[in-house]
């Protein structure tokens, strides 16, 4: 192990003490803005899916804050129900998911939401059932959305977005997923911000590297340390939101 990697490891076991202890700041996750779903409840995983794929370029505090304004309204909370979203016309489906801005696209974010509803519903029935079909095993799961329908489930299925919603739908939809140890850390601006500053990648790389290829790099650097590269990222979101209030 090369010393360069040896002070990484060193660097992140920190930041998760960190973390942890609130000495990063503010860490409520956007996400944390949910309707506090049981496990029972039909839209559980659905609530934390489909508002993901509108996830792109916005501030993600505001999209689960428009998430949450939806589904407390009775009228706008069927936009959850995959069935209904799935098969009624563009136009009802735009007003509702316009109404509190959860859509900002009215047509892109649209076909998005309804895309998606459609191609769960038919093939599935439920969120549940379509991970149960990966026998809740991340890599089958990854298959099946990335790859064997990757048309049907657009903006999920990219690289960042789709190991973020498996790290979500764990965390707060209570899915339980086999070999989550291979769920890629997810470097948006943020994370790609501290990679820099922890010597991951230069600041050129920054620039030209792909997000996979971030990705890569952060797992064959955390490889035999104990610290999944999905794990890192609340630590690393924060420490950068915050300003990089906390030095190392």
């Amino acid at each position: 192990m090369s010393i360069k990697t040896e002070n990484l490891i060193s660097n992140c076991q920190i930041l998760i003490e960190a973390y942890k202890s609130g000495k990063l700041g503010q860490t409520r996750m956007p996400e944390d803005t949910n309707p506090g779903l049981d496990k029972m409840e039909k839209f559980r995983l659905v609530y934390f899916t489909l508002p993901m794929s509108l996830n792109y370029q916005r501030d993600s505090y505001k999209l689960w804050e428009a998430a949450l304004k939806t589904y407390n309204d009775k009228n706008s909370r069927r936009v959850f129900d995959i069935n209904w979203s799935g098969n009624v016309d563009t136009k009802t489906l735009r007003k509702n998911l316009l109404k509190y801005k959860l859509a900002l696209q009215p047509n892109k974010h649209i076909s998005t939401w309804q895309k998606i509803s459609k191609t769960i519903y038919e093939n599935w029935g439920n969120v549940e059932n379509l991970v149960l079909s990966a026998d809740n095993d991340f890599l089958k799961l990854k298959s099946i959305v990335q790859e064997e329908y990757k048309k049907g489930f657009p903006y999920l299925s990219g690289v960042k977005i789709f190991n973020y919603w498996s790290f979500v739908i764990q965390k707060y939809g209570g899915v339980k997923l086999k070999n989550s140890e291979f769920i890629d850390i997810a470097p948006d601006t943020h994370v790609t911000q501290c990679s820099v500053k922890l010597g991951v990648i230069s600041r050129q790389e920054a620039n030209n590297l792909s997000k996979n290829e971030i990705s890569n790099r952060w797992r064959r650097m955390l490889a035999g340390s104990g610290i999944n590269p999905i794990d890192m990222h609340p630590p690393l979101w924060f420490w950068s939101r915050n300003g990089f209030i906390f030095t190392l």
